[in-house]
């Protein structure tokens, strides 16, 4: 499925090129009188839209999780405690300007040594792992089965679904050639990589063989600035060619950069301590996601972390293209081994060759009381009724772990398109919804983007999990999960959900029918931790 921000973002960005605790009650309004608000018809406001989900579906009628309401009214004066939260995704920029300061630092291992101080298996891992090693890009899984051949499991299932995969993207690579051999033109005509649409306007119709590229980029420059067409471009390229090179090219390995046999996971001499990665630009959505948990709150720059006092270890163990069972699982066991309380996951995928893997670290995390927040994904999919990789509950059958929390993702709407529109849901296998929609967090290089997708929900949960866990510390996992669930926004309004859209009770769009509120869960966690 590849990092669970990819699919929708770059497809929509380029849709019109390819068409051509004390007394404070539980919520400040009835809960019945909530789904009667009126809806925010005026557009939102930019210093509202960076930190939209911070704010109060009361107050501000934006369904967010009321962070901002917290820190001023329930943690004001007061200090939590420290809490190491597991990142596994991408790579981290921990260089960046919002996020060195809340780096975690393994104080048992003495940097550049070459010594496995601590003796945990790994050396000089000083911010964490990259289980990746040099590697960036990978196959799908269902294209690392076919590789395999008849045999494997669920081989003819995954050939027929990549043979469509391809079949579905040569048009959009055609495309995509298309328009970048107009640009290309273009660029040789005007002797320069910045044209303006007057400029494209005046090529004189003599110029036979500009027609094409002059009809394209006059859509292509009355839509857009040349400067936003070409980060699109760029990211819409990444995509396709990532999709046509890697992801479904079945005579693609990019494991062999990695040096280890991904099949087994007794082979663990494997990877380094570089957990940015190679190329900085690729560690864009784990350095987002680790910035909406723990991005410094307060200083002016960039966007708030949702906690004031994460640590953010950084284990690298997604590529672009889908993760490795056994990545995710050394991650998830590092994690728990090295004092993580709370590990967010913001990946995924519909096939997994070694999920009993990934389910004993969940496992063995539950074991050391370690909340592990996941992304639902991003196809508009019905869990219940379709398998996501990884997840507490397979086919229907009982949840083996109570340490899981399944995410689901909010728009900046109140109301009908509430649900993002391409967040997976499920009754049974959602357990609630966070914002992950035009969610502004840091990117690499000093810099900081609008991103969406439920890869962004997920660390909106994990940054109000490390929130209660810094603030009462006496609380288990499980206990967070339970609070997390029951003080969340109850909703019953009609929201449009799943590939065909339909409508649905919001109520029946996850397991508590609500939405994350960080008020109301401090507020709880207080009664509990009294208990």
């Amino acid at each position: 499925m590849k990092r669970i921000f990819r699919p929708l973002y770059l497809s929509l960005a380029f849709a019109f090129v390819l068409a051509s605790c004390g007394t404070q009650q539980m919520v400040s309004t009835p809960v019945e009188n909530i789904d009667k608000l009126p809806l925010k018809t005026t557009p939102v406001a930019e210093k509202d839209l960076q930190r939209w989900s911070h704010l109060d579906l009361v107050k501000d009628t934006l369904p967010g999780m009321s962070v901002d309401k917290a820190y001023a009214e329930l943690l004001k004066g007061k200090k939590g405690k420290k809490v190491i939260v597991g990142i596994v995704d991408s790579g981290v920029d921990i260089n960046h300007e919002d996020l060195k300061a809340v780096i975690w630092t393994n104080p048992k291992e003495i940097p550049g040594n070459g010594i496995d101080d601590d003796k945990n298996g790994y050396i000089d891992d000083i911010h964490g792992w990259n289980f990746l090693g040099d590697a960036v890009h990978e196959q799908l899984e269902m294209t690392r089965i076919v590789k395999k051949g008849p045999g494997t499991p669920e081989y003819d299932k995954a050939k027929a679904e990549l043979e469509e995969e391809l079949k579905g993207i040569q048009p959009q690579k055609q495309q995509l050639d298309f328009i970048v051999n107009a640009e290309k033109a273009l660029v040789g005509y005007f002797k320069k990589n910045d044209f303006t649409l007057e400029e494209v306007k005046s090529i004189p119709a003599t110029e036979t063989s500009l027609s094409q590229a002059k009809a394209v980029f006059t859509q292509v420059l009355s839509n857009s600035t040349k400067a936003d067409f070409d980060k699109q471009i760029e990211e819409f390229k990444d995509y396709i060619y990532g999709q046509v090179n890697y992801n479904l090219n079945v005579d693609f390995d990019g494991r062999k950069i990695v040096g280890d046999n991904p099949d087994d996971l007794q082979d663990t001499k494997y990877g380094n301590n570089n957990v940015v990665g190679p190329e900085p630009k690729e560690a864009k959505h784990g350095t987002h996601v680790a910035g909406i948990v723990a991005q410094v709150r307060g200083n002016k720059i960039g966007g708030d972390g949702v906690t004031n006092n994460a640590q953010i270890m950084t284990l690298r163990a997604v590529p672009n293209g889908d993760e490795y069972d056994k990545d995710i699982a050394l991650a998830i066991r590092y994690a728990a081994d090295n004092g993580a309380k709370v590990i967010n996951g913001s990946f995924g995928k519909y096939y997994s060759q070694h999920k009993e893997w990934v389910m004993d670290a969940i496992k063995y995390a539950e074991s050391k009381d370690v909340l592990v927040v996941i992304a639902a994904g991003n196809e508009s999919y019905d869990l219940d009724v379709k398998n996501k990789y990884p997840n507490d509950t397979y086919d229907g059958s009982p949840e083996y772990a109570k340490n899981v929390l399944i995410i689901g993702a909010l728009s900046p709407t109140y109301g009908t398109k509430m649900v993002a529109s391409f967040s997976n849901y499920g009754k049974n296998n959602v357990d609630i919804y966070a914002p992950g929609d035009k969610i502004y967090a840091t990117t690499p290089l000093n810099t900081y983007e609008y991103l969406q997708g439920t890869s962004m929900a997920s660390p909106n949960v994990a940054g109000v999990a490390t929130l209660i866990r810094s603030y009462y510390p006496s609380l288990t996992a499980v206990q967070v999960k339970q609070i997390i669930m029951e003080s969340g926004t109850p909703l019953k309004n009609t929201v449009t959900i799943g590939e065909d859209k339909h409508k649905a009770n919001f109520a029946d769009a996850s397991k508590s029918g609500r939405i994350v509120n960080a008020y109301n869960a401090l507020v709880l966690a207080a009664k509990m931790a009294k208990k």
